[in-house]
């Protein structure tokens, strides 16, 4: 079975780098993204977790920075405690965030790729796109 892949853009009337800074600031991280706690020193090979608590329950979501270019583009890849699935390298996710700029407005794209089924993709994709309007909002007030 073959898994499912998502792409998602978002345009921000911001510059790159405050994109960016929204992206990897853990101050900013936490007011968008469902109070999440980002770690990471963002250098590839280094190891990425988000932690919080959703619905009652903590968890402590984790991957490994793969490639990065400071202010352009990260990729790194995701293993959920919520998914249900065990932590082994088969479960993990690669995601990739890129960053361009063009006259004031930044276009991020998202994949996400792993993903199990139709439905999931969608479930993805919504969340994503509820989560970077919020980062959206910040940015454009």
């Amino acid at each position: 079975m073959d898994k499912l892949s998502l792409t998602t853009t978002v345009d921000f009337k911001a510059p790159a780098a405050e994109v960016w800074k929204g992206l990897t600031d853990p101050e900013m991280v936490k007011q968008y993204f469902f109070g999440t706690t980002v770690k990471s020193d963002w250098k590839a090979g280094s190891p990425i977790t988000f932690s919080g608590e959703w619905e009652g329950k903590t968890y402590q979501d984790k991957g490994t920075i793969k490639e990065i270019i400071p202010g352009k583009y990260i990729l790194y890849s995701y293993w959920s405690s919520m998914s249900g699935t065990e932590d082994k390298p088969e479960n993990y996710a690669n995601v990739s965030y890129g960053l361009a700029e063009n006259d004031g407005v930044t276009t991020l794209t998202l994949t996400q790729d792993n993903i199990k089924d139709e439905a999931s993709k969608e479930h993805s994709e919504k969340n994503w796109q509820m989560v970077l309007g919020g980062l959206k909002k910040i940015l454009e007030k």
